[in-house]
């Protein structure tokens, strides 16, 4: 039976019929259409549908719809600045040759997001350990190490958020 609920999204409310077992990533991607947000593995094991609720990464492939009413969602699209402009965080990805395939991209970043937002100056260890839950085929992590280290320094220099 559907149950009409309202979700926050990239601060944009959405009301939305879902049944009591819909998943997050199918209720972002299938009804309200966000498709920056990727299903991998579907067990919560690869990283790749990695999303901020109230600002702690959380993944979406195991997280129920229904369970996230009244909490701040946000997306990759969520980080993209008010001019379009890409996020400093997915701009230092960009521009590190931190993207390959980019499938793991979006989960990358939102882990890097939420340790950003907590810890500006993060070491290398911390960053291998915030993302430890992400799984990337193509870039070997060094570059996704590096762009987090990068876009750190100009979080500390800027207070980019």
């Amino acid at each position: 039976m559907k149950q009409l609920i309202e979700l926050n999204i990239n601060g944009r409310n959405y009301e939305v019929a879902v049944n009591p077992r819909d998943l997050l990533i199918d209720v972002i991607r299938k009804k309200i259409g966000l498709t920056g947000t990727k299903k991998g593995c579907g067990e919560g094991d690869c990283g790749a549908c990695t999303v901020l609720i109230d600002g702690k990464p959380e993944l979406s492939c195991i997280k129920l719809a229904i369970a996230c009413q009244g909490q701040k969602i946000t997306t990759i699209e969520g980080l993209a600045q008010e001019d379009g402009s890409l996020h400093p965080l997915q701009q230092s990805f960009v521009d590190h040759g931190a993207v390959q395939c980019g499938f793991c991209t979006p989960g990358m970043i939102m882990s890097s997001k939420a340790l950003l937002d907590r810890n500006p100056n993060p070491s290398p260890q911390e960053i291998k350990h915030e993302l430890s839950g992400n799984i990337c085929r193509c870039t070997g992590y060094k570059k996704i190490i590096e762009a987090v280290e990068a876009a750190a320094k100009v979080w500390s220099q800027e207070g980019v958020k």
